[in-house]
């Protein structure tokens, strides 16, 4: 007697694609996506995590995407002059996707952002983030550029990378650099109307975050940003103040693994 083993069965190039409309599976029998997070929290100084992901039994891909942490925001470092401001910059974004085998290992970490406030006129970057391990090949996305601040009358602070990137940059299937951040350049001692908004990360955040100020003593950046974006400048619209504001740090990296 004919057994179902016996039956001759099916290879994968046989299979027309999409022949085999979704209303002819019952649920739950097709592929399970099964995605992970992976991020250092929010609100404040983040050192970013780091974690080692084991792939799990019957997975045969995976696709990583990143996003770098984003840049510190500046603060106002000058007690007698106006500023121009530009906020942090956003994390760059990177994706890949790759064969994967049950059991393999992969370094998978999320950067982290600079370890306190700004005062200086200049923020720092934020920290890549990356993942390594078997078909990868230096597979990262960069950090947001630093926020900045000067006193120059007519030379604008530049806290975005001012070029292309690679669509297949640092071992990427996809890439792309962060949204721009922006400012304005008022002048005079006693000047008004301040703006800066921090640059975001593609795809993980929309909009913008900025700040406005029409007269105001200080203001420190002291709100939070979400994941990889740019921090906000300290701001003053008088001169001859002897109290330097904080710019804040940008928002942690960030990894999403997605396997099937």
């Amino acid at each position: 007697m004919a057994s179902y083993g016996s039956y001759k069965k099916l290879t994968a190039d046989q299979i027309i694609p999409n022949s085999i409309p979704d209303s002819a599976f019952a649920p739950g029998s097709g592929p399970k996506y099964n995605v992970l997070w992976v991020s250092g929290s929010l609100g404040g100084i983040s050192g970013g995590c780091c974690c080692l992901w084991t792939v799990p039994a019957g997975v045969k891909k995976a696709t990583f995407d990143v996003w770098g942490a984003g840049g510190n925001g500046s603060g106002f470092c000058s007690w007698n002059r106006c500023h121009h401001y530009f906020g942090g910059g956003g994390g760059f974004y990177a994706t890949k996707t790759i064969s994967v085998t049950a059991g393999s290992q992969y370094t998978v970490c999320a950067g982290g952002v600079y370890p306190c406030c700004s005062y200086e006129c200049t923020g720092c970057r934020g920290c890549a983030s990356y993942v390594n391990g078997p078909n990868l090949s230096g597979f990262c996305a960069h950090g947001g550029n630093r926020g900045c601040a000067n006193t120059a009358w007519s030379t604008m602070c530049n806290s975005d990378w001012n070029c292309c990137v690679s669509q297949t940059l640092n071992g990427s299937d996809f890439g792309m650099s962060n949204m721009r951040p922006a400012g304005t350049a008022p002048h005079r001692c006693h000047c008004y109307r301040h703006t800066w908004c921090s640059g975001t990360a593609p795809f993980l955040s929309s909009g913008t975050i900025g700040g406005h100020l029409a007269e105001c003593w200080e203001r420190c950046a002291c709100w939070t940003v979400p994941y990889a974006q740019g921090g906000g400048n300290g701001m003053t619209t008088y001169c001859g103040n002897w109290d330097n504001g904080t710019g804040q740090v940008g928002g942690t990296g960030v990894v999403k693994i997605t396997y099937v």
